[in-house]
This record gives structure tokens, sequence and C-alpha cells, in this order.
């Protein structure tokens, strides 16, 4: 369900999940209890992945942010497997970097554009994770993931609902139209989406 939280900071990882729908959310959380998303899990890949390489432990809160159906493995079962199975192990250290890479435009997105860009940029990333347009999702998760005030979501997506861009209601989110959203929208979906395209091809950079 919304908000169930798989890892939190430092736990150590004994499960893998495999989203077959809905995403995964990876957060940073301060001392204080506030959070900022820093990554995404869908479809296209695994939660705590990495784990296959050997014993691992969480640097994030993962927390499902759209509810969904979750595949599982026991980490000490995937790993057996993953250290005799030489493309299994190049699988997990591309996508490891895929993350790494989202991470790191997450950071710059975050630190340089405006909060109406970034909202626009999540909503389509998304919409692309679980291949739909209907998001079940609260201002109050809006706010977490983009590390503004709740209010600040309010207006933004009040202003997007006005554009004809969204409909937004009793915490669903419906996207009207991806164009509008993708106008709206700073460069870093664009480079995101790109890199998830390049690992489903199985592109080195």
């Amino acid at each position: 369900m919304q908000g169930s939280v798989f890892l939190e900071p430092g736990e150590t990882i004994d499960r893998i999940y495999f989203p077959q729908s809905g995403m995964i959310s990876l957060l940073v959380v301060s001392r204080d209890g506030d959070m900022v998303e820093v990554s995404t899990v869908g479809r296209e890949g695994a939660l705590g992945l990495h784990r296959g390489l050997g014993g691992r432990r969480s640097f994030t809160r993962a927390t499902v942010q759209i509810p969904g159906r979750f595949s599982t493995i026991a980490a000490h079962a995937f790993e057996r497997v993953s250290l005799s199975t030489p493309s299994i192990r190049d699988m997990i250290a591309h996508y490891t970097e895929t993350l790494w890479a989202e991470a790191q435009q997450l950071a710059a997105c975050n630190a340089v554009h405006d909060a109406s860009s970034r909202l626009c940029r999540w909503l389509l990333q998304s919409a692309d994770h679980i291949n739909g347009l209907q998001l079940p999702l609260t201002q109050e998760f809006l706010a977490q993931m983009l590390g503004v005030r709740r209010t600040t979501v309010t207006l933004l997506a009040q202003e997007l609902q006005k554009r004809g861009a969204v409909k937004y209601s009793r915490g669903k989110v419906t996207i009207l139209s991806r164009r509008m959203l993708e106008d709206g929208a700073c460069e870093c979906y664009e480079v995101i989406k790109d890199q998830r395209l390049a690992l489903k091809l199985g592109v080195n950079w």
C-alpha cells in the first residue's frame, strides 16, 4: 500500500523487490525528519539489486509511492545465482550506475530548477514507471518528493489543472496532456528518460 516502507537507511538488505506495477521512491531522510527523493524504481528495475554482489546495506528509505504488485526474492538466494552468472552481475552494475547517474541529475535538478518544472518532470517520470496516466498521489507525498511545502504543491497543482494539463481530486492526479507537462518540465526529464532507455536496451554510455 502507499507509504509502506521496504527499507530504512542503514538496514541490511535481505530481500530484493521487483515492481511489476507501481513505483518505489528512494528518499534521503534528514535528522529532523525532512525527506527528499533521490531516485525511483519502477518496472524497469529492482530495489536492492546490488545486494546480488554480496552483503549490502540501504543508503536510503525505500517507500512505496504508487501502489502496485511487487515480486520478491530472498537476498541470499539472489546472491547465490548472481555470483555464478556473469550476465546478472553485469546487469546489476549497469543498473546501479543508472541509479547513480539519476541521483546526480536529481541533485542538480533540486538545486537549480524551480518547483513547477520539477513537478512536471516528476509527474512524467511517474507516469512512465507505471505506464499509465492516473497517479494516486496526495499533495503531502508530492511535497515530500519535491522537497517543498504542501501549500506550494497546492498552488502548482491548481495552476496545472487550470491550464488543462492535469486533473487533481481526492488524492489522485490524472494527466490530461503529456505535451503540456513536457513543455513545462526541465531538461532533466529527457536526460533521465534517455538513461533509462539505454539501460533497457543494454547500451553502455
